[in-house]
């Protein structure tokens, strides 16, 4: 248009305007794309591997990610697809954790919770995949670990192994081993650090190191960690090793299974490797590792990592470096092993990916490289946006970048165990966005006439073009169809179509398509416009064959009513290809030119019948077929022909063919191709000569309009090599890096080698050795570090099979500076002789060499010893130093320096000029013994040639030194020590110093004298002979008098079980002085026939001496105690049964056993001994013969031996064969009337098996008429027999049958049915068996007519019913809960008018047993022998018996004893210990009543006190202590307290708390000339004895010094000072000292007044018999040998809370025991033994003291510092009140201002629960009971005898019976022995034994237990405390203390405290409840009930209430509260 209107024209500027903003905009969107910042995902914390959990603490696995926009987290199977919530089991919480709660162990899921995971981030970018998490749930198992034995041979290590169960393998790891239960064995943190004899390998095997015999006796067990619980245990075995001697030499052994290991292990961490061999002797271990990929090996190298023990190899740190196999090399003098492991160090997997981002452009390659680490890697895979793209290379290279490759890419490592990975991301450059069709058209219907307007809007990146197609065809702009577009602001692309004036031709399907170079988005739709159908012209359509046609009719117009295509008139579809669909749409699927080539009409019609018709002519094109061609399967030579054919059979003509050569276009005539087309379809290529260039693969490609095709071959051309880099020579400078290039070219492609001429001139080669320095890559020869070895002649050769090949020869030279060989070296010469030294330089010549001397110049001109000589070599120079005669100045370094063109180098001489070494000096005497002296010297200077050694020379003093002895001793060490020396000798000793050049002088001698020494020599003549079956008789002569070494004091003679490893039972006997005369010892108490090992050793006062050699010997034989084993029995018949054994074990025989015993009955009447059958054989079988029928049998068998009968077997049983029965025993016929009998019958005696039934069989008599026969169930006893004839007489018997078969027949019996019926019992006399408590019922079953009375006797008297007996409606007697006195005979009459009759039952009661009588018979330290008897009044036979015993303060324990056993031995009880024994009976009804409970003890006793010069050896600054020369009381002792004080200190110092028994001890640092205390505690498992010395350190000189007799001095101040300090001390003993004073007056007053009978108790005296004590010597005190110290504290006992109580004060009497006499002359130094009478203690539970003797107090004469215990009650009685206690006065202390609240109403203290107050036996001061006590002056006078009246209470554990209530106990009248509670008719042997100390308090176990009790000491009964007073009064009666030192026999050792005595603490404290014995009385209110834990804890505060402490002392526990004070 020529003119615009301005509106116009406005608008088109307006528009353009708009366009280029627009432009603008896109331009600079396009510069910074929107998308900068926005990323794929990326990991931030990604899930670990593997995630093990319990289930009782659940788990959370954390995945987090970042990206732009923020990636969303999904958690996915390994299989890709969505894990979700399992309710309980698995939730994914918001912020994307995987989370496992806590769960039930039932509730276990296998999919849940074994398996594996991955964690999901994805956002619009892409998606990554996190690494595998194996998660695994653990669910607590059982599981038991192990530790198995190991044999091993000795000498060789162990390994012992932990045996962990697989399923928990993975989260348990050993933690530490056990030996002996006792020693724990850590690993160590520095594992190649130790050399002990354990070792705790890294993989948790214990390694024991040289294994000896010793180690056979260790238990081993493993102690394992939990890892995921925490929880630790202990293996459920111990393991042992099993050591074996070795026989002869032994090759190395190593178990099949060990020869080849596998091992994974992670880096950083110690591992071991095992070679589990062994042998004898003792191998040589050698580790190798194989050079990876080669069958070499090298010695493995130990450093600080890498260390060998034994044949384990241990590596610390592990590197992956270590990964590789390694050999054990086991050696020894026999043979030889080995064993390989393939160790892998495992290192955690990582990857990265380079680069992490990249951008590509559009059809640009990108690279991604996977860098990884970690070891062992198995696998590398990639994955994109989360999925698999089946890459497994390193590097992942993409050709060409389209859009669909932009993402997340990933790459995965991975092996068995874990996955590493990483990603990287991938993006288009700039900004790439496919087309999007954002706005389109819709589909219209419209009238013909207006214009229509269809708009497309698209966006992307780059901005797509629209265009528009109107059914598939483009449409163009023309002047009805306008196409326009624009780009608006925000980038997005506009395009419309304007239809000017629309037709019914314009209908149709329009399309735009949006396009760009990433992308196409299009959209179609319709326009319907009305009109008549018309179809637009369609061009002609070209298609490939075989391809499928789609086109669609362009139909126009609306409506239409059907669009069909013809061909030839012929409507289609004519065949299968054709498919024709409603909307126009043909498809011809597969078409080809034959077939579908052709013209297609569409027909379109409309309702009304108008068509129209367009047509389409198809024409088919053939694509090009090329036929393959080759140049044939061998390769060609160079300069061969070579031609080819590339034929193309089909294919549409015009043809194009073309060649080409490896993708290169070959052009005809150029480089020897020549082309020659035979036709239109063939072309042939021909190469005259052929070279290196023709080899390749040839092309030949055809092509057509239709394709192309093409086809392939490859032409191989041989071509001999050729150079392309040729080596010249090469001259380098020494320790470079040398590098010559050989590089030649070929085909095949040729191999370069290196070689080296052999010598210095070319002509032979050898080939290279690769070596570290020198290798060949690709041809290239690489020399590392030349040096002056590698110059020569070079052969570089190139081979590659055609023609001869390439070679070059080349001189490779190496320039090199002077080199010494040898830098440093040692050369010697001796003094005074000539020397020469030497240096050779190698080098480029000249070279100049000088010399120096300890960097000084040499110069020959200044002193002519020296001269220098130089000669030249072929390799260098050679310079020579020559010395005329050495001097001690040339040891010097001397230093030769050379030097050339090229550089120097020096070499250094250390010379050393050697002589003879000085003499040693400064000899000293470190030490000496008895046969040993250690001596010192310094080390003289050694000649310049090291000390071999050195020559100690020693002789006795009147010997001259040509008769010497000598030591040799090595040249390293100035300490040695000279044996084999005879004790008590002088000797002059002196050392000589010896190298290489020869021995010095003599030192100066030195003079020593031998100390004595323990016997040597070993006892004579020791003879072992048998006496009876447990006792052996020992005889023996002293040794030799030359090996005394002293004066022999005694023997100790042990004796064990041989054969075993315990240890010897010593007894001690006196030297017999007399010479010559034989020592005798007799054993007792040994096991019968069994052999004991005797030795026996002699020791003086130093010692013991050697053992002597063993002496066995057997006790007389005994019977086995132990039965047969196996014992089995086998039924043959009906009457026999096999029975078989096995001998019993050979050391339980105890004696040749003759013959076996079988003792069989029937069981039922086992119990009855009488009715046992006894079988004698000496096989291991036999057959019983004659047995009953279908009868079980018990059977036994037992061991016979010339001692007797052995242990019977456990009984076994078993039933014999069924067979017939016997007849029935009895049958009775009864008439019942005219036409009935009644037949009743009794069961056969022998049933021969189970009756089926009874068949009763009936005949008239005397007529020839049938038997009849009638069964009966067998639960019936009786048949009726109806329709008879009246009159006439009947018999009738009766058979009983088994399974087996019908039996014998009863009797016949007779009878004739009448009218009269007599009464008459069908039932029958019987025996009837009940149990008691049981309801049992016996039948009277009685016929008749009239109906007869039932009445029945019961033993003679009328029944009468009542609640128990009762009588049934037939007749039956029913007893209803049977007892005792039930059992008897019961008869029942039956009678009517016309007769009666009667029958007896006998009813026979079975019940449990009664009590058994239970007395002892024996006791040992460690067994006690019981008793048993039944009850004479059971009726039912016993079974057996039930043991039950406890130690006093244990747990009740059983034993079945069988009813034979008259006596039982309970064995390993504790030595030294009370126990309560009691025995129920049982049979087959049950358990009976308990027996009365025996108290008892085992024997055994505390330390006993050894003499003190045995004990004691005194020196000037310290104590020896002879441990040895205590005595153990037959408990063996288990440790000693020592300690000491100056003896005018208060406080004792604890020098040692556990010394032990075997051990002499020495007390050192005391000063000379000093008097002191020494205190020792002996204990053992019986208690401890504690014995106290005096005595006084020896002068500086070896004298003694005079007893002190001073007492300190206090100035006046010092006493007000101690009195005010002390005033809670003072005041009450003040009072009680008044109170005492009145007292005694009153008693003088009264007994003034009295009359005086020599009947009068006269109270005990102030000392025993014949006691004696000057009163007016005030300094009696200090010599007496034992003061009791002040504020003394006893040291605490291993193992133990209990202390000594501090309780005894310093006194001023001397009193020792209650008859004993002071002998002033006496050596103070010794002392006696303080020790009262036993007394046997009965009642139950925890005893108290007596309330009104408070524990720990001592009672003395006035006149002695006596002791009151506060708050407690005293009585005073006088010589009246004794017999009237009425008038006794009471007074009270007062409490100790610390001591605890007393218990309201009680006037008395309550003790520490199990123990008894103590009471010091001192006559004269002995507080007395407040309760009805009785005494008498006993007869002999001097010591009173007390009348103690029997406890009040039944109690089985008491031996009084209540009826014993009243009676009294004489006590012995002796002055010892005290009994108290029943009267003599009480017989325990082991409780009323006077001569031991029965009831000593004493330690219950080893010494970890609370006090036993004591004895019921002094004269006091005992009260338990459920007695008959009333427990909940308040005041409880407890018993009174017993007397404090219980040992009646009169000492003459040392004075001794004994265990009795505890600590302020201790009594201050709680130590428990103990035991009850018998019934337990429990608290009336167990609310208030609290344990001896908190009860001492409230008490120590001052919290427990009154109510509280009565409770517990109820309950048997009470507490002290007092303390005590001195006066």
């Amino acid at each position: 248009m020529a003119y615009m209107m301005p509106n116009e024209r406005l608008k088109w500027l307006t528009l353009c305007a708009a366009v280029a903003v627009l432009a603008t905009v896109s331009s600079t969107l396009a510069a910074n794309p929107p998308d900068a910042d926005q990323k794929g995902p990326v990991f931030l914390k990604e899930p670990t591997n593997r995630i093990d959990f319990s289930n009782s603490t659940g788990a959370e696995i954390e995945c987090k990610s970042s990206g732009n926009p923020m990636p969303e987290i999904i958690w996915v199977r390994s299989d890709g697809t969505a894990v979700g919530d399992v309710p309980g089991l698995r939730q994914i919480s918001s912020d994307g954790k995987l989370v496992f709660p806590p769960f039930r162990a039932e509730d276990y899921r296998q999919e849940v919770h074994a398996q594996v995971y991955a964690c999901l981030a994805r956002n619009q970018f892409g998606s990554i995949i996190s690494r595998d998490v194996h998660v695994r749930a653990v669910v607590p198992q059982s599981y038991s670990v192990n530790v198995m034995d190991e044999s091993i041979l000795r000498g060789n290590s162990a390994i012992l192994k932990c045996h962990i169960p697989s399923f928990v393998a993975d989260f348990i790891v050993v933690d530490s081993w056990v030996e002996d239960e006792e020693r724990e064995i850590y690993p160590q943190a520095d594992v190649t650090a130790s050399d002990g004899k354990y070792l705790v390998l890294p993989s948790g095997e214990l390694h024991i190191r040289e294994v000896g015999p010793e180690d056979g006796y260790k238990s081993y067990q493993c102690r394992t960690k939990h890892r995921l619980t925490g929880e630790t245990r202990l293996s459920a075995t111990k393991g042992r090793l099993v050591i074996t001697e070795p026989v002869g030499s032994v090759a190395p052994k190593v178990d099949v299974k060990d020869r080849i290991t596998w091992l994974d292990k992670p880096t950083g961490q110690a591992l071991n490797l095992l070679c589990p061999a062994q042998s004898y002797p003792m191998p040589a271990y050698r580790w190798y590792k194989f050079i990876e990929g080669t069958t070499r090996k090298q010695a493995v190298v130990l450093n600080d990592r890498v260390k060998q023990v034994s044949g384990t190899l241990i590596i610390k740190d592990a590197v992956v470096e270590d990964s590789g196999k390694y050999l054990c090399v086991v050696n020894n003098s026999v043979g030889g092993e080995s064993v390989e492991t393939v160790l892998t160090v495992t290192a955690p997997l990582s990857a990265k990916i380079d680069p992490p981002t990249q951008t590509i452009d559009f059809g640009r390659p990108a690279v991604f490289t996977c860098q990884y680490t970690g070891n062992p890697i198995k696998t590398v895979s990639w994955m994109k946006d989360g999925k698999a793209i089946g890459h497994s290379e390193p590097v992942l290279r993409i050709e060409s970048v389209k859009k669909e490759d932009k993402g997340m890419y990933q790459c995965f490592v991975r092996n068995d165990q874990e996955s590493a990975e990483a990603s990287a991301e991938l993006k288009l450059g700039g900004r790439f966005d496919p087309p999007v069709i954002r706005q389109a058209f819709q589909e219209e219907t419209m009238e013909p006439g207006p214009s229509v307007f269809l708009k497309c809007v698209a966006g992307g990146n780059p901005t797509p073009e629209i265009s528009w197609e109107l059914d598939g065809k483009k449409i163009a702009n023309n002047d009805r169809y306008q196409v326009g577009q624009y780009v608006t602001v925000n980038g997005d692309v506009v395009s419309y179509l304007n239809i000017t004036s629309v037709h019914a031709n314009d209908g149709g399907l329009y399309k735009c398509i949006a396009k760009s170079k990433v992308g196409v988005a299009e959209h179609s739709a319709k326009l319907n416009v009305y009109g008549l159908p018309y179809i637009r012209q369609m061009e002609k359509k070209a298609i490939v064959a075989g391809e499928t046609l789609i086109v669609t009719c362009p139909v126009a117009g609306y409506p239409i009513d059907s669009i069909v295509w013809e061909r030839d008139n012929r409507p289609l579809p004519i065949n299968r290809k054709q498919k024709v669909f409603p909307n126009g749409t043909l498809i011809i699927e597969n078409v080809e030119r034959n077939s579908d080539q052709a013209t297609y009409t569409c027909v379109a019609k409309n309702q009304e019948g108008y068509s129209a018709r367009g047509s389409l002519e198809v024409q088919v094109m053939v694509p090009p077929q090329v036929l393959p061609f080759s140049f044939g399967e061998a390769a060609a030579d160079v300069g061969d022909i070579a031609s080819a054919n590339c034929v193309v059979p089909k294919g549409d003509s015009p043809l194009d063919i073309r060649w080409s050569l490896n993708s290169a276009p070959i052009i005809n005539g150029e480089n020897g191709f020549n082309l020659v087309r035979w036709n239109q379809r063939t072309s042939m290529l021909n190469i005259d000569s052929l070279n290196a260039f023709h080899r390749g693969v040839y092309r030949c490609t055809a092509s057509n309009e239709a394709g192309s095709s093409e086809s392939v071959a490859e032409l191989q051309v041989n071509v001999p090599p050729r150079w392309i880099l040729e080596p010249t020579d090469k001259a380098f400078a020494q320790g470079s890096d040398a590098k010559v290039e050989c590089k030649a070219d070929g085909f095949p492609k040729p191999q370069v080698t290196w070689k080296k001429a052999v010598g210095d001139t070319p002509g032979e080669y050898k080939d290279l050795k690769k070596s570290d320095n020198i290798r060949v890559e690709e041809g290239t020869l690489h020399i590392d570090n030349i040096q002056k070895t590698n110059e020569g002649y070079y052969l570089c050769e190139a081979i590659n099979g055609i023609g001869s090949g390439l070679s070059a020869v080349i001189m490779v030279s190496v320039q090199a500076p002077p080199e010494f060989t040898e830098k440093l070296r040692n050369q010697t010469a001796r003094r005074g002789e000539p020397a020469v030294l030497q240096c050779e330089a190698k080098g480029e010549k000249p070279i100049g060499i000088l010399w120096n001397m300890n960097n000084m110049r040499l110069d020959p001109k200044n002193d002519n010893r020296y001269t220098i000589r130089e000669e030249i070599l072929s390799a260098g120079v050679m310079s020579s130093l020559s010395i005329k005669r050495t001097e001690r100045s040339d040891s010097a370094l001397f230093t030769c320096v050379a030097t050339n063109a090229f550089g120097s180098d020096d070499a250094s001489i250390n010379m050393i000029v050697q002589e003879v070494p000085e003499m040693p000096y400064a000899l000293k005497v470190l030490d000496k013994s008895g046969r040993s002296v250690q001596l010192s010297w310094a080390q003289p200077y050694d000649g310049n040639s090291p000390l071999n050694r050195y020559i100690i020379e020693f002789k006795r003093s009147r010997a001259s030194w040509d008769e010497i002895d000598r030591v040799m001793v090595p040249g390293h060490t100035t300490e040695a020590q000279v044996q084999k020396l005879s004790p008590a000798t002088t000797y002059n000793i002196r050392i000589v110093a010896e190298n290489e050049i020869g021995s010095s002088q003599s030192s100066e001698a030195v003079t020593i004298i031998t100390a004595e020494e323990a016997p040597s020599g070993k006892p004579q003549n020791i003879k072992v002979d048998p006496v009876n079956q447990t006792t052996l008789r020992v005889m023996w002569k002293p040794p030799p008098r030359s090996d005394w070494n002293g004066e022999i004091l005694g023997y100790y003679v042990g004796y064990k079980l041989s054969n075993t490893n315990s240890s010897y039972i010593f007894e001690t006997i006196n030297f017999i002085t007399e010479e010559g005369k034989e020592h005798s010892l007799e054993l007792n108490n040994l096991r019968v026939y069994t052999q004991y090992s005797v030795v026996i050793q002699a020791f003086n006062k130093i010692g013991a001496g050697p053992l002597s050699d063993e002496e066995k010997q057997f006790t007389a034989e005994g019977t086995p105690s132990q039965p047969p084993s196996d014992t089995a029995c086998t039924t043959l018949t009906s009457q026999t049964i096999r029975v078989s054994w096995v001998s019993p074990p050979l050391e339980s025989a105890n004696g040749v056993i003759k013959t076996y015993k079988v003792v069989y009955a029937p069981s039922e009447e086992w119990y009855d001994e009488t009715k046992r059958h006894y079988k004698k054989t000496a096989s291991s079988d036999t057959v019983l013969h004659g047995l009953k029928k279908y009868t079980n049998y018990t059977m036994q068998v037992l061991a016979t031996t010339a001692g007797g009968d052995g242990v019977r077997s456990v009984p076994i049983h078993c039933q014999t064969e069924p067979d017939v029965p016997e007849a029935p025993t009895d049958v009775k016929a009864l008439v019942m009337g005219n036409a009935a009998i009644l037949v009743s019958w009794r069961p056969p005696a022998q049933p021969n098996g189970i009756i089926t039934q009874y068949t009763v069989y009936s005949k008239a008599e005397g007529a020839e008429t049938e038997t009849k026969t009638q069964k009966v169930p067998h639960y019936q006893m009786s048949f009726e027999a109806t329709e008879l004839e009246k009159n006439k007489p009947y018999e009738f018997w009766v058979t009983a049958s088994t399974t087996i078969g019908e039996g014998q027949q009863s009797k016949s019996i007779v009878a004739m049915p009448s009218d009269q019926v007599p009464a008459k019992i069908a039932s029958f006399d019987d025996t009837f068996t009940a149990t008691f408590k049981e309801d049992a019922k016996m039948p009277c079953l009685a016929v008749g007519a009239p109906q007869p009375e039932i009445t029945w006797k019961i033993k003679g008297v009328d029944f009468s019913a009542n609640d128990r007996m009762r009588l049934l409606p037939d007749g039956s007697l029913l007893i209803k809960s049977v007892n005792r006195q039930d059992a008897g005979d019961y008869s029942c009459h039956a009678e009517n008018s016309i007769a009666k009759d009667s029958i007896t039952h006998k009813l026979i009661v079975l019940a449990p047993p009664q009590s058994p009588h239970v007395t002892l018979s024996a006791t040992t330290t460690d067994a006690l022998t019981v008793r048993l008897k039944p009850h004479e009044g059971d009726t039912a036979p016993l079974h057996g018996y039930t043991l039950h015993y406890k130690p006093e303060f244990g747990e009740w324990e059983t034993a079945e004893v069988s009813v034979e056993s008259q006596k039982h031995n309970i064995e390993n009880l504790l030595c030294g210990s009370r126990y309560q024994v009691y025995a129920t009976g049982f049979n087959n009804i049950g358990a009976g009543e308990a027996s009365d409970i025996l108290n008892t003890r085992t024997k055994g006793q505390k330390p006993k006190l050894p003499e003190k010069p045995r004990f004691i050896e005194v020196s000037s600054n310290s104590v020896s202590l002879h441990f040895k020369a205590w005595k153990d009381g037959g408990c063996p002792m288990s440790h000693f307290v020592v300690e000491s004080k100056k003896r005018d200190q208060l406080e004792w110092n604890q020098i040692s708390n556990n010394v032990k028994p075997d051990n002499n001890y020495v007390v050192l640092d005391l000063e000379p000339a000093t008097w002191y205390n020494l205190r020792i505690t002996a204990h053992n498992s019986a208690g401890f004895t504690v014995a106290e010395y005096d005595f006084a350190t020896l002068t500086v000189t070896g004298g003694t010094i005079a007893p002190s007799r001073d007492l300190p001095e206090l100035s006046a101040e010092d006493t007000i000072r101690i009195i005010l300090s002390n005033l809670n001390l003072v005041v009450p003993v003040v009072a009680a000292l008044l109170v005492i004073i009145i007292a005694i007056i009153v008693i003088c007053i009264l007994r003034s007044k009295g009359n005086h009978h020599k009947d009068d108790v006269v109270y005990n005296q102030t000392m025993g018999p014949g006691a004696t004590l000057d009163k007016r010597r005030p300094d009696l005190r200090d010599e007496l040998g034992y003061i009791a110290p002040p504020n003394r504290k006893l040291p605490p006992v291993p193992g133990s809370n209990y202390n000594t109580c501090d309780r005894i004060k310093r006194g001023r009497g001397g009193l020792r025991s209650n008859h004993s006499t002071w002998d002033p002359r006496r050596n103070p130094n010794l002392y006696e033994e303080l020790k009262a009478p036993p007394v046997p203690m009965h009642g139950i539970g925890n005893h108290y003291g007596h309330a009104h003797g408070a524990p720990e107090c001592q009672y003395r004469h006035p006149g002695m510092e006596d002791e009151i215990c506060p708050y407690a009650t005293f009585h005073l009685l006088g010589f009246r009140e004794e017999m009237d206690p009425t008038k006794a006065m009471n007074f009270q202390t007062f409490p100790h201002q610390n001591g605890h609240t007393p218990v309201p109403g009680h006037a008395g203290t309550m003790l520490p629960p199990g123990h008894p107050g103590h009471v010091h036996s001192r006559s004269g001061s002995q507080s007395m009971p407040r309760a009805n006590r009785y005494q008498r002056k006993n007869s002999q006078g001097g010591q009173s005898s007390i009348y103690t009246p029997a406890p009040e209470y039944d109690d089985p554990a008491n031996c009084a019976e209540e009826d014993q209530y009243r009676r009294y106990t004489r006590v012995n009248s002796q002055g010892g022995s005290l009994y108290s509670g029943p009267g003599p008719e009480y017989d325990d042997p082991a409780n009323c034994a006077p001569e031991e100390d029965q009831y000593g308090s004493q330690y219950g176990g080893p010494y970890g237990q609370p006090y036993d009790h004591y004895g019921s000491r002094g004269s006091m009964g005992r009260r338990s405390i459920g007695s008959a007073r009333n427990p909940g009064n308040g005041s409880p009666e407890p018993p009174p203390p017993p007397p404090r030192n219980h040992d009646m026999s009169n000492s003459s050792f040392n004075d001794s405290k004994e265990s009795n005595e505890i600590s302020e603490a201790e009594c201050d404290r709680d130590h428990g409840p103990r035991g009850n014995y018998g019934a337990v009385k429990r608290s009336p209110q167990p609310k208030d009930q609290r344990t001896t834990e908190e009860m001492r804890k409230l008490i120590e505060r001052n919290e427990a209430g009154p109510k509280q402490l009565q409770l517990q002392q109820t309950n048997g526990a009470g507490f002290t509260a007092y303390d005590t004070m001195a006066v």
